[in-house]
């Protein structure tokens, strides 16, 4: 019976080699926090009004899923926002003046990206969806206030502030820099009609169309650090 003996080192062998072969290597995913800050630009694609593109500002916090073995890596992150925009109006109803009403809106977003490295660590594309709750248009003159918006005959600059507070965006941008530093630039779109509430307002809509569509659209441009 002495066959047995190599007989069971060549089993145990085999098992341990296959239970070797079989396990998956191990990675370690680490979890970062990235504080940000920049300029944005914002504006409201509609055929209602005529609009002109306004400075702001903003930042938020996020939090990064670095997963080594994939392509990308995931984040969750709120950022806020307060920006502005300029609506063309007359100072009077018979005016043949041109001015622009400017307003401010304060947002509020939530965003779960992705983030494709093109160049591990140094250089992200960045894409998701991303959800907005935001203010009421806020006229930043008080002497604009009753100023009328062209393409409408009485519709003035205080009628127009109620528009739509729940929005759905998409983002795509870029980031680029070093493991704890990185530039960030970020294009929002907006998917939902952001003046689809003005239609349930009592104004008057004479001397142009009642029913009001329009699209923001953002450019962050900022920098961020990450923990």
């Amino acid at each position: 019976m002495h066959y047995k003996r190599p007989l069971l080192f060549v089993a145990l062998t085999i098992c341990f080699v296959t239970k070797s072969f079989s396990q998956r290597p191990s990675y370690q995913i680490t979890n970062g926090i990235g504080i940000f800050a920049g300029i944005t630009k914002f504006n409201i694609t509609t055929d209602n009004f005529t609009t002109a593109q306004g400075d702001g500002f903003g930042g938020g916090l996020s939090a990064t899923v670095d997963i080594p073995h994939k392509w990308y890596n995931v984040s969750f992150g709120m950022q806020l926002s307060e920006n502005n925009i300029g609506i063309s109006a007359r100072p009077t109803i018979v005016s043949t003046e041109e001015a622009f009403v400017d307003y401010k809106m304060f947002a509020a977003q939530v965003a779960m990206l992705m983030h494709i490295k093109v160049i591990e660590t140094y250089f992200t594309i960045d894409v998701g969806p991303m959800i907005q709750y935001n203010g009421k248009l806020e006229v930043k003159d008080k002497g604009q206030k009753d100023y009328y918006i062209n393409n409408y005959t009485n519709l003035t600059a205080t009628d127009i502030i109620n528009i739509s507070q729940f929005n759905f965006n998409g983002a795509i941008g870029a980031s680029a820099g070093i493991k704890n530093f990185k530039l960030k630039a970020q294009y929002i779109y907006g998917f939902t009609n952001i003046l689809k509430k003005l239609e349930k307002q009592d104004i008057d809509t004479t001397g142009g169309d009642d029913r009001f569509k329009g699209n923001q659209n953002m450019l962050l441009l900022g920098a961020m650090v990450s923990f």
